[in-house]
């Protein structure tokens, strides 16, 4: 199977060959962009904060953080919960308060504006919480760590998934998610 990034250079390329068009929409479609396959099933955790627009409605739209207790709070409906959920399910949950009570068929969009952090421990020269980008690898986060210490066992790396709780083996090239524990650990000799 052959693995391809496609990147902005390639999509100009597609707009101006017209001729191929419907190849490199294919192209496209198939390779996909990292952070979008990532917001699909995305799980919005503690630390993440979002956009909710009502639309016609400003006063009910704004920026929200998902708090400690899983729940962001909106004007009018209180809070409404979202740790766990995607955005597809928070946006049927506003929709739901809204509802009955406030707005006849109301229209809304929740987007993420800010990940939440992911963290890194273990034998980097800068141990600590980093904010997270899109597409990001473990070798970016090391590097954005300040890289390894000469005591670090490069080969055995371990990451804690955010949304599993389990350490697993990763390497350089594996994805980081937002509110991932990166495990450098020592070497004994």
């Amino acid at each position: 199977m052959i693995q391809m990034r496609v990147g902005d250079g390639a999509r100009r390329l597609c707009r101006a060959m017209l001729g191929v068009a419907g190849f490199c929409a294919v192209l496209l479609l198939v390779a996909g962009s990292p952070a979008t396959a990532q917001e699909l099933d995305y799980r919005l955790g503690t630390g993440d904060q979002i956009r909710v627009t009502v639309f016609g409605h400003v006063d009910l739209s704004g920026q929200f953080e998902v708090g400690s207790d899983g729940r962001i709070s909106l004007p009018l409906i209180g809070d409404v919960p979202a740790a766990q959920l995607t955005l597809q399910e928070v946006e049927k949950a506003i929709t739901a308060k809204l509802k009955p009570d406030y707005l006849k068929n109301p229209q809304l969009s929740v987007e993420v504006i800010n990940y939440r952090p992911f963290y890194i421990i273990g034998e980097v020269k800068n141990p600590g919480s980093y904010p997270f980008v899109g597409g990001m690898r473990v070798v970016n986060a090391i590097a954005m760590a300040g890289g390894f210490t000469y005591r670090a066992r490069e080969s055995q790396l371990l990451i804690t998934r955010a949304a599993q709780g389990e350490k697993v083996p990763a390497d350089q090239n594996t994805v980081v998610l937002p509110g991932d524990v990166i495990e450098v650990p020592e070497r004994f000799f």
